[in-house]
């Protein structure tokens, strides 16, 4: 798979570096509160798993699954909630824990939808990567992992059409494996 890819990003090791500061602000910044983190599925998998045990807290886990890409290499532009009901979140402080974050259609929608559904006494934004791009509506993480040009980009959990979610390390795809669509 590593012969797919145009250029690597952030290799493990920096990745995991970076996920040791991390867990250590979120340890610090939720200290003494009742913490839910929930993972946007399926991208943030792998990242969450290793920043979560990077959080000395007791924590709860939940996840949602939604998706905004349906395939292809840039957001559709509509949220799909794949499951009827959200979690019972109300007077928690839930940490929402994505990939990245694109256009912010998805994490605007899922926040939204909490607040309004769920009543939880807080909820900030965590992402392993936010591209500098302009996006239609406004939205700003609390933690980010690392910024990165607006490129399509796989790999520690990050896909296309499914696949190289299992690299250990972040690249851009070579256009000759990305399917015109």
């Amino acid at each position: 798979m590593h012969s797919h890819l145009d250029a690597i990003l952030f290799h493990e090791t920096t990745i995991l570096s970076r996920l040791d500061e991390l867990g250590r602000q979120l340890t610090v910044d939720y200290a003494g509160r009742d913490l839910t983190v929930l993972l946007v599925l399926h991208g943030s998998l792998f990242f969450a798993a290793d920043l979560l045990r990077r959080i000395n807290l007791p924590l709860q886990l939940t996840s949602l699954s939604v998706s905004s890409y349906h395939g292809g290499t840039e957001s559709a532009g509509t949220v799909t909630f794949h499951q009827p009901a959200l979690p019972d979140l109300r007077g928690r402080h839930v940490l929402i824990v994505d990939d990245i974050l694109d256009t912010g259609l998805t994490l605007d929608s899922i926040r939204r939808r909490l607040e309004e559904e769920c009543q939880p006494a807080s909820t900030r934004l965590c992402v392993l990567l936010e591209k500098r791009r302009p996006r239609p509506v406004e939205v700003r993480p609390d933690y980010v992992g690392f910024r990165i040009e607006d490129a399509f980009v796989v790999g520690y959990g990050l896909d296309y059409q499914g696949h190289y979610r299992n690299l250990p390390l972040i690249g851009t795809l070579r256009k000759e494996f990305i399917v015109a669509g």
